[in-house]
């Protein structure tokens, strides 16, 4: 039965392309992958990505929050799981005994986790973040070989591995990302002569495992390009990577207006002559934005959005589609026939990034899962 007979709209996600694109990290960097599945995988749906990348061959998955992580271990995901930021201390010892790593950069830190490894029983595994120049979250580099000391000397607490996250890396100059994993290197180097070296050494997010064989150390944290999406314009993606998203509706009702009728909330469209007009359910509650230029695809021509996007519909003009009906599939990012709208050009159509496009996709969008 087709998806337009149960949805209003919905999201379709190739985990083909996910395992696809997985493997090609794998096979271009010769490291292990941490495939990075927080924000309920970019919008994606965490679980079933989480699954198709290790079935791939990801070694690691990366989450932001502990509710992520947890969400991974009671849907059965035995693999290893990093907290890549900031845990509240209430979470630690729930999440020591789930077997999720966690991520600090002060000594406080270290001391807590210790007594929190203690009471759980088995010792909390940790990565030491280095801040070289994000500015974000992390320890300096100069303070990170004593911190190093006290993860591996305080009972209750493993040193498992020791990060740093690039700022500029998908940028085209790369002065700024030198600098970042020049300093890293000395950190990484400092470790390795006092015999402090941890299993796991990271730096490449999805740009850095793109373009800088320098930082793949153990393992390469690949997000926004396993879900097939490039991390800038100015670092695009090779070819054997696919984009894995697709975003649908179809067409509600079809209508022929007459000149001067005016169109959704505050009537800023008003018809020049007799005109066919589509009505889609999908709206700003979805995910789809609120601003003038939107377009999608019916019958796999371009065909403008009217009038203003409200909660749940939104408006098209459809004279240049005279055979579109009722019950059309309607794409709003992904391709039909020889026609794309990617989610860069609808990021750069909303003013922002691709990630804030396939993030945003409310929960309320199903997402319907085909493929490897």
């Amino acid at each position: 039965m087709q998806p337009q007979m149960h949805y209003a709209t919905w999201a379709e996600v190739d985990l083909g392309a996910i395992a696809g694109n997985v493997r090609h990290f794998r096979e271009t960097t010769q490291r292990a992958v941490m495939a990075v599945v927080k924000a309920n995988a970019y919008g994606h749906g965490a679980v079933p990505v989480a699954r198709a990348a290790l079935e791939a061959g990801a070694s690691w998955l990366a989450v932001a929050r502990a509710g992520e992580a947890l969400e991974l271990r009671e849907s059965g995901l035995a693999a290893p799981v990093l907290i890549l930021g900031y845990t509240p201390p209430a979470r630690w010892t729930e999440l020591i005994r789930a077997g999720v790593s966690l991520t600090v950069w002060s000594e406080a830190q270290i001391a807590e986790l210790a007594a929190a490894g203690r009471q759980a029983g088995e010792p909390a595994h940790l990565h030491l973040k280095v801040d070289t120049g994000m500015s974000r979250l992390g320890t300096s580099p100069e303070q990170a070989p004593s911190l190093a000391e006290k993860i591996r000397k305080s009972e209750g607490t493993l040193f498992e591995g020791i990060f740093t996250h690039f700022a500029r890396a998908d940028e085209a100059d790369p002065a700024p990302t030198d600098a970042q994993s020049t300093r890293f290197r000395k950190v990484v180097e400092a470790l390795e002569q006092a015999g402090m070296r941890p299993p796991w050494v990271h730096a490449s997010n999805s740009a850095g495992a793109l373009r800088r064989p320098e930082a793949w150390y153990d393992l390469v944290r690949v997000g926004i390009a396993m879900y097939g999406l490039a991390p800038s314009r100015a670092c695009p993606l090779p070819g054997t990577i696919r984009p894995a998203l697709a975003w649908k509706s179809s067409l509600a009702m079809v209508k022929t207006l007459p000149p001067g009728r005016g169109i959704s909330y505050g009537h800023v469209y008003t018809t020049r002559s007799e005109e066919r007009i589509g009505t889609i359910p999908a709206g700003y509650a979805d995910g789809f934005r609120r601003i003038e230029g939107n377009v999608v695809l019916v019958r796999g021509r371009r065909a403008p959005v009217i009038g203003r996007v409200t909660m749940d519909q939104i408006m098209v003009q459809l004279d240049g589609v005279p055979e579109a009906q009722v019950g059309d599939v309607v794409v709003l990012i992904g391709r039909q026939q020889e026609e794309c709208i990617s989610a860069e050009e609808v990021a750069e159509r909303w003013g922002t990034i691709n990630y804030e496009v396939t993030s945003g996709l409310a929960a309320r969008v199903p997402r319907l899962y085909v493929g490897p």
